[in-house]
């Protein structure tokens, strides 16, 4: 498939498309005139001598300093390497690429001054498939993901690093490898490369998607569990969350009634059952995954408007024929993007937190009406069974109280005092993005826990839906007959995860 860039808001799905799937990436008709007449717009504001921010001034603290305009073409390229100072680990190819697409996409609605052949150029990456090496650390998320897209605007003068076929080579050498040639950046063009919320909204998304796919498998994990505990579905009922007036809940508590649906194994126990009621990691499901659920639909929406945005600044508007208003803001601001992110990652802190405890209920076998062996060993004493995979779901969670710190509440000033208030959503995206890595595990872990109690109760059955959901859990990972590293267990199953199998349950 070829998403085509034709001034319009993007979607999660296309952004997935082009960062994972590889999909390529057009410019149309409509996005070219329009970046064409922003280019014109600001040739003719800059003839008329004005002084414009960043286009014919420093940058920063140094905008008070004018550029004369043999050094115009100086300027953009000396920002772009002063500004490429990004430390650690590379970022994972599908972030790069994602913050790419976001600034082809920006720049095409015809508000950054720039050419079409800067926009073409950056577009013409993702074709063939070259992907400039980003530290992951450096941006505070205000000034527009300042050293990130520095690293990756260097590729496209030929300069950097960028991964090609597998293989991390000199800028240069990845151009020419795939057929292109550098650009030369001309007036505010460097700026506009690297002024934009790109890498923080990018990772939203991709984190959005992964969201997706872990939610539908916390809550076919907590409904596999009622039963693998023999627990009630009274606290299930429609009227309860009438009640409580609360969206999300109600969704949850009806996603999981239809998994349960025709369970034998509820049948099996609803009278002479001398339990009122059951911990609140079973009772309290619907209120806290629907708490998640609701942060997910905020999430959502400012992801939604951020990936039909422009973030540069200055902000360039063509007028009547080439005339222009060129306006400094600050739509680079990160914060929009950064609590929606701070928010995703504790979201996910409790996703994983009640399934945490769900695992240790099911293990402790403290409740004798489970009918559920210690640590589900087949023989207790002599295998222990899935004891330690609880350690490890601890583990995670005391990890993910940590991550749930939001990163977008201190503040730290930049570049002399002129940024004094920074957003620092980059660290927010990488908390996110890591909280989604374990609360996968924790789930994987559920899931795992929940599987092997179900046998216990064979031959009844639990939902129809819960056991096509066992059948796919069976088809990686087979029933504990003998004690084994479960570590292979849980990465099968979080790969289950991964792939979205339990999204149609």
């Amino acid at each position: 498939m070829t998403l085509v860039l034709d001034g319009g808001s993007l979607n999660v799905r296309e952004l997935v498309g082009v960062a994972r799937a590889g999909e390529r990436v057009e410019l149309g008709p409509t996005a070219r005139d329009a970046v064409a007449r922003g280019r014109r717009a600001l040739e003719g504001a800059l003839a008329t001598g004005e002084t414009f921010y960043g286009v014919n001034t420093g940058f920063g603290s140094l905008s008070r300093k004018r550029i004369d305009g043999s050094d115009l073409r100086a300027l953009q390229t000396n920002l772009i390497r002063s500004h490429a100072a990004g430390v650690g680990d590379a970022l994972p190819r599908d972030v790069v690429r994602g913050m790419l697409l976001l600034l082809a996409a920006s720049q095409s609605r015809g508000r950054s001054g720039v050419r079409v052949e800067l926009v073409e150029a950056v577009i013409a990456l993702l074709n063939a498939g070259v992907t400039p090496v980003v530290p992951e650390t450096g941006s505070v998320g205000a000034s527009g993901d300042l050293a990130p897209l520095s690293h990756a605007s260097l590729v496209l003068m030929g300069e950097g690093r960028a991964e090609i076929g597998g293989e991390v080579v000199d800028g240069a050498e990845a151009l020419r490898r795939a057929g292109l040639s550098p650009i030369t950046l001309e007036a505010k063009e460097g700026l506009a490369l690297i002024n934009g919320t790109h890498l923080m909204a990018a990772r939203l998304a991709l984190i959005w998607d992964d969201l997706e796919r872990l939610f539908t498998a916390a809550v076919t994990a907590a409904a596999m569990s009622i039963d693998a505990c023999r627990g009630t579905d009274t606290y299930l009922n429609e009227r309860v969350y009438d009640a409580r007036n609360q969206a999300g809940a109600a969704h949850v508590a009806g996603l999981i009634r239809d998994r349960m649906r025709g369970s034998e194994i509820l049948a099996s126990h609803r009278t002479d059952d001398p339990r009122v009621q059951d911990p609140y990691s079973f009772r309290c499901a619907p209120i806290v995954l629907g708490a998640v659920r609701d942060a997910a639909v905020y999430v959502r929406g400012r992801l939604e408007a951020e990936l039909g945005a422009v973030t540069d600044n200055p902000l360039v508007f063509a007028g009547e024929g080439d005339a222009a208003e060129i306006v400094s803001a600050g739509n680079f601001h990160g914060m929009p993007v950064a609590l929606p992110l701070d928010v995703t990652a504790i979201a996910v802190s409790h996703l994983a937190g009640i399934a945490e405890r769900r695992v240790y209920h099911m293990l402790s076998a403290l409740d004798a009406e489970s009918h559920l062996n210690p640590f589900l060993s087949p023989q207790p004493g002599l295998h222990s069974g899935l004891m330690i995979v609880q350690y490890t779901a601890a583990a995670a969670c005391n990890e993910l109280i940590g991550l749930a710190n939001p990163a977008s509440v201190a503040n730290l000033s930049t570049s002399a005092g002129m940024e004094d208030y920074n957003s620092f959503g980059p660290r927010a995206a990488a908390k996110a993005a890591r909280g989604i890595t374990l609360a996968r595990s924790v789930v994987a872990i559920e899931l795992l826990c929940a599987a092997q109690a179900i046998e216990a109760h064979r031959p009844l059955k639990t939902g129809d839906r819960l056991e096509l959901a066992h059948a796919k859990i069976r088809g990686r990972v087979p029933l504990l007959t003998d004690d084994r590293s479960p570590t292979p267990d849980i990465e099968a199953i979080a790969g289950l995860i991964d792939e979205g199998a339990f999204d149609d349950e």
